[in-house]
């Protein structure tokens, strides 16, 4: 493929997908071009160094995620909508968070969400550090669990911990929670409680 057939979106579009299937240290200049079938001083013509081509695959994804709109009549719910639909942007691309975590540009991509967890802090009111503490907290919430999420793998046979734990003391104290813990968690309702929880207890400053 020559200088004059490729785009600058072809380019983003095939580092994305690389970065996708293998992760930001797969991403050299190198390695693109030769997947485009184009020369390394093409990639450079078109985006700049490696630097420049994270940083536009992040803008990109910015731009996709678009702004956040809350829904709900509360401001607890609204913040726990802001939520849920930043976990779904970053169950959808994965590959994000660790491009955020290796160039250190958290605030940048969370942008959209940030707004609109701003917005509704306010709304139930919470100001200066208060509402930067709030909407940090949500933030971390979210992000933590989706990286737990995507730790997450089926245990080897006969993994520790993953049969009833009869001996341990919660075994035989409160066998019920012995039993809940030896089952698999449920992330859907795990989140939803969580974050229940998380933002009453961010909110109830508000009233103090």
């Amino acid at each position: 493929m020559s200088r004059t057939v490729l785009t600058r979106e072809q380019v983003l579009e095939a580092a994305d997908d690389l970065v996708k299937q293998h992760g930001p240290d797969a991403l050299t200049m190198r390695g693109l071009a030769a997947r485009l079938g184009t020369a390394v001083t093409s990639i450079y013509w078109h985006i700049g160094n490696r630097e420049s081509l994270l940083d536009a695959l992040m803008d990109r994804a910015v731009e996709e995620m678009g702004a956040i709109q809350p829904t709900g009549r509360t401001p607890a719910t609204r913040i726990a909508s802001v939520a849920r639909r930043l976990r779904g942007e970053l169950h959808a691309r994965p590959h994000l968070i660790a491009m955020v975590h290796e160039r250190g540009l958290t605030e940048r991509v969370f942008l959209p969400a940030q707004r609109a967890l701003v917005r509704e802090v306010h709304t139930a009111g919470l100001r200066g550090a208060r509402a930067a503490e709030a909407v940090r907290a949500v933030q971390f919430q979210v992000v933590g669990f989706v990286l737990v999420e995507c730790a997450r793998g089926p245990a080897p046979a006969g993994e520790p911990g993953r049969e009833l734990p009869r001996k341990s003391v919660s075994a035989r104290k409160d066998p019920a929670l012995a039993r809940a813990l030896a089952r698999p968690a449920d992330p859907e309702r795990l989140f939803a409680a969580s974050l229940r929880a998380l933002v009453k207890s961010l909110l109830a400053q508000g009233n103090t």
